[in-house]
């Protein structure tokens, strides 16, 4: 079937930004000033239409990021709505891996924020060309340049300031548009539907003629001979500069920097306008990269190649089943047709497709390359699959996610819940790629992980909600991790011997610390061969599954090398088993030598409060064992970073309102993992 609407008139974009800057209340009016709804959903009273989870409507914030499809003149815009709250995280990484461009919003008030500089960092590391909104420029306290200078020096960007406030807090009443030297005022009774382009105000004169001719400097600098006309004093047209900016934003060398305030409605339109002149069409950017699963070879899949799509979020819901979002990037994806999953190398049939308005549905018939859907009938595909022709076997790069960090023991209330328990915990794993479910060996409960305290509380949430399974939780526990902190030596030896064949392994290891961060390392030494060959990966497997369960506590260990350096083998006796639990035993035993010691996640904390209620502030992090790495001022108020024990963190938004009568607020991330005071290492141990 042909296309719609071309190619090179689609965009793929996510709206990005720390929490509370205005993502889904600038989605909202997106959607209204296309035409897509017919009213203006608001956050704060629970109406927004992304903002669909009844745990979304109640907080306020949005926890899953959500589709929906939108035209914009002759363009078709497909938008993700992303939360931006560190524990949903995972939602920004799945979702900017299969868009082609983002907008930024930064808070005119708060500026480049925590999350900001996460999701930024996300985006960079899938190479996705953006542009930024410096919003809520109503609000008391906002600055537009502050912000600007705070997103070279915090993000590393080059901004190219294309629009001027006009007017500042309550007074703000549009932009400058630089480009064209025109001003943008909007009518405050229509809901920003209507407003009138007029000339530059006389008192806004002379700092948008400055402007404009940093924004020609700008972008001369990407092209050798627009910058032979600027040098030359020649008059550029706005086409023509806005031809290199759409080019410099493609190559990420810019990031386009537009304002406005979406809550009163002022400054959409202009974006919108942005999106289409200056983000990416599928087209536009590199072929797709792909992995041929035999060989191993790298190759490119342009669009009108054979089928190749990734899904990038899976859904259960509870009248259709399994709904997993697919980005179509090559071919086309047919309902009823059959699909090879090639990550798990499965045939898998297509049932229907749809096209996604937040969670309502649109039935389709295809999806095409360069489009985003959903696809209903798959039964083994998960967040990450490669969905491709049979005949043309393709893998796509999947996504990598953190681990949890915080953990909590769930247990039913009554026979009948805990039949649904596991069930209804596998679904969410499967919508959910930073959660995990094991059951703990000692106690017999159930450990389900996360991100954070919030993101745990939203899943018991839905338990009882979408699942109606009664639960009873523990407070909160923290992923600690072990480690070791020498070099040692140890020997495995397990012989056992019965009437008939026995069982023999003996190895020889050494065992090293290394650097926080570095993960595991396993190294064969071995001379001569004192161990078999095909005894070795057994012996790898033995150090694997021994270091799940740390001495000291049974966590993890982490950060460590393991050295085969010999060993002896019976030709008789001797087996994979028999030198996977040689070396587990070897692991073991050189783990009690080697000083372990705990190591617990550090959270990057940062606070913004109010001057008169610093003292108190920074005291209360010192008591929590935080270290203090920075202070600086922000809109009239302080900002604290701080790094943190996640542990001593439960409850401290609660504690932070009671200090400052609910004027402060704070945001934090993971940062790292650090050892654990000798102190704080004997109490842990004691438990």
């Amino acid at each position: 079937m042909a296309r719609l609407v071309p190619l090179e008139k689609t965009r793929n974009i996510g709206i990005i930004a720390h929490i509370d800057a205005g993502k889904t209340t600038t989605t909202e009016r997106i959607l209204y000033y296309t035409g897509r709804s017919h009213r203006l959903g608001e956050v704060h009273e629970g109406s927004a239409t992304m903002d669909w989870m009844v745990q979304e409507q109640e907080r306020g914030i949005t926890i899953t990021s959500a589709a929906t499809t939108c035209s914009w003149g002759d363009h078709v815009i497909n938008i993700i709505d992303t939360p931006g709250h560190v524990d949903f995280t995972a939602e920004v990484e799945r979702s900017l891996r299969v868009l082609d461009g983002a907008v930024g919003l930064f808070c005119a008030v708060g500026g480049v924020e925590p999350q900001s500089e996460t999701v930024w960092r996300q985006a960079e590391k899938y190479c996705v060309p953006r542009i930024a909104f410096v919003n809520k420029l109503d609000r008391a306290g906002a600055d537009f340049f502050r912000t600007v200078r705070a997103m070279e020096e915090r993000l590393g960007t080059s901004p190219v300031i294309l629009q001027l406030p006009l007017g500042s807090e309550e007074k703000f009443c549009g932009v400058i548009d630089l480009l064209r030297m025109q001003a943008i005022i909007y009518d405050e009774d229509n809901l920003g539907v209507g407003f009138r382009t007029t000339d530059i105000p006389d008192s806004y004169h002379e700092q948008a003629r400055q402007y404009q001719a940093r924004l020609v400097e700008d972008v001369a600098e990407l092209d050798e001979a627009l910058m032979e006309r600027y040098l030359a004093e020649e008059i550029i047209p706005p086409g023509e500069i806005a031809k290199i900016i759409r080019k410099g934003t493609i190559n990420n060398q810019i990031t386009p920097v537009f304002c406005g305030a979406a809550f009163r409605n002022k400054g959409v339109q202009p974006l919108l306008d942005g999106i289409v002149d200056y983000l990416p069409s599928p087209v536009d950017v590199p072929p797709i990269v792909g992995i041929d699963p035999e060989t191993g070879e790298k190759f490119f899949r342009s669009a009108d190649d054979a089928l190749a799509a990734l899904a990038f979020k899976v859904m259960v819901d509870p009248y259709v089943g399994q709904l997993v979002f697919v980005r179509v990037y090559s071919g086309v994806l047919e309902a009823g047709s059959y699909v090879y999953n090639s990550t798990k190398g499965k045939q898998e049939r297509v049932g229907r497709l749809m096209k996604m308005h937040a969670n309502k549905r649109e039935d389709v018939k295809e999806i095409q390359a360069g489009d985003i859907g959903a696809v209903i009938g798959l039964k083994n595909t998960a967040t990450g699959d490669t969905l491709c022709d049979t005949s043309q076997s393709v893998v796509l790069e999947a996504m990598t996610f953190p681990e949890p960090v915080m953990s909590i023991a769930i247990e039913p209330k009554t026979k009948v819940d805990s039949d649904k328990l596991g069930i209804s915990l596998s679904k969410i794993s499967r919508e959910d790629p930073t959660f995990r479910v094991r059951i703990d060996k000692d106690t017999g409960q159930t450990i389900i992980s996360g991100m954070g305290e919030l993101h745990l509380e939203i899943l018991v949430d839905r338990l009882a909600r979408e699942f109606q399974v009664a639960a009873h939780v523990s407070r909160p526990q923290v992923a600690y991790r072990e480690s070791i902190q020498r070099v040692t030596e140890s020997e495995g030896r397990f012989v056992r011997q019965s009437g008939g064949r026995g069982q023999y392994g003996h190895v020889k290891m050494r065992f090293e610390p290394l650097e926080r961060g570095a993960g595991y390392i396993f190294e064969d030494a071995i001379v001569g061969g004192a161990v078999p060959r095909e005894y070795i990966s057994a012996v790898e497997a033995g150090v694997t599954e021994a270091m799940q369960h740390g001495i000291l506590m049974g966590h993890p260990v982490v950060d460590l090398k393991a050295v085969l350096c010999d060993g002896s083998y019976h030709e008789v006796d001797s087996s994979e088993l028999a030198f996977k639990v040689a070396a587990s035993m070897a692991f073991k035993e050189a783990v009690k030598n080697a000083n372990p010691v705990i190591l617990e996640p550090i959270v990057s904390v940062e606070v913004v409060v109010p001057n008169e209620y610093m003292g108190d502030i920074i005291g209360d992090l010192n008591s929590r064992r935080g270290k203090v790495r920075g202070m600086e001022d922000r809109a009239g108020a302080k900002v604290v970073s701080a790094h943190v024990p996640l542990a001593e963190m439960f409850g401290y938004a609660t504690d932070l309102r009671s200090r400052t009568q609910g004027r402060a607020t704070f945001a934090m991330q993971f940062a790292l993992y650090e050892t654990v005071p000798s102190h704080k290492q004997t109490e842990l141990c004691a438990v």
